[in-house]
């Protein structure tokens, strides 16, 4: 809710504003997020905890493409 409602902001604003997201990204709920108006993601240790990081950005990369 907090994303779609900076988002709507963001619109209001006429600005060419980029929405990053930081926190709380993985890839279970990368696409929500994204769909939600974020434009930009921080996935620390939502890579970095997993033992194969080249899985889980393909992992993200796929959910993305949905």
């Amino acid at each position: 809710d907090k994303i779609r409602e900076v988002r709507s902001l963001i619109e209001q604003s006429g600005r060419d504003i980029s929405l990053q997201v930081d926190g709380g990204v993985k890839v279970s709920n990368i696409k929500d997020v994204r769909d939600a108006g974020a434009d930009n993601f921080v996935m620390g240790s939502a890579i970095f905890s997993t033992s194969d990081y080249q899985k889980t950005i393909s992992d993200v990369r796929h959910e993305l493409s949905r």
